[in-house]
């Protein structure tokens, strides 16, 4: 099943819950308490996103967050360690998905186009406000400190990344080319959601494969 998120990307990986099957009655217990942590997640990072689009993330603080969420600061961050992680949150999960994808698809279809198919992918299989998606995209362009994380998140998604495309070259420079690969595919991603994040449109699909397609697939 889809993992439920509250908004799109990786940038946005927070307040969601994995649907796991599984009927073993010793698992419930445990399920619930997961689905309930990600339920108040899901809750503060709504209340937060309403804030920062309102009044600016600089101008906002943790304690005004706790008080409009109607929780303590102590409880706040047994969820979120920093104000950053509310809008960035762990991009680990999301770079995971789009690193399996990519490993599925076939390896004679072009690594820019699989790229592509895996970054979308990942977009197919998320459950997002797209509204608050957009807020939360351009809430993170306008801030310095939430940018840095975004390029720390590109470095933690390029380590997975690279290995895998790098499998599928041939000749010389494998290593420098794929890196070259997978941070222009990033490139893209950003520059798509940026583009969706300020328009109308509501299927960033599109706007990322306009992206893709803006640039020559990379040679083999």
């Amino acid at each position: 099943m889809p993992l439920s998120r509250y908004a799109i990307c990786v940038t946005l990986c927070h307040g969601y819950a994995h649907e796991v099957k599984d009927a073993r009655p010793s698992t419930q217990p445990r399920r619930a308490r997961n689905i309930a942590r990600d339920a108040v997640r899901a809750h503060v990072t709504a209340v937060a996103i309403d804030l920062f689009d309102s009044h600016g993330f600089e101008n906002v603080t943790i304690e005004q967050i706790a008080e409009a969420a109607e929780i303590s600061r102590r409880s706040f961050h047994r969820y979120f360690a920093a104000k950053e992680d509310v809008v960035v949150g762990d991009s680990a999960p999301m770079g995971e998905l789009v690193l399996a994808a990519l490993l599925q698809r076939s390896p004679q279809e072009p690594e820019w186009i699989s790229l592509c198919e895996s970054f979308i992918h990942m977009f197919a299989t998320v459950d997002a406000d797209v509204e608050r998606g957009k807020r939360t995209v351009r809430i993170m362009a306008g801030t310095p400190s939430l940018r840095a994380r975004n390029l720390e998140k590109h470095l933690l998604w390029a380590e997975k990344l690279t290995p895998a495309v790098e499998q599928r070259l041939t000749g010389q420079h494998r290593k420098l080319r794929a890196q070259a690969i997978v941070h222009a595919s990033l490139a893209c991603l950003d520059v798509s959601l940026a583009t969706w994040a300020h328009s109308s449109d509501t299927n960033v699909e599109d706007i990322l494969r306009q992206s893709f397609a803006a640039i020559n697939a990379a040679p083999s």
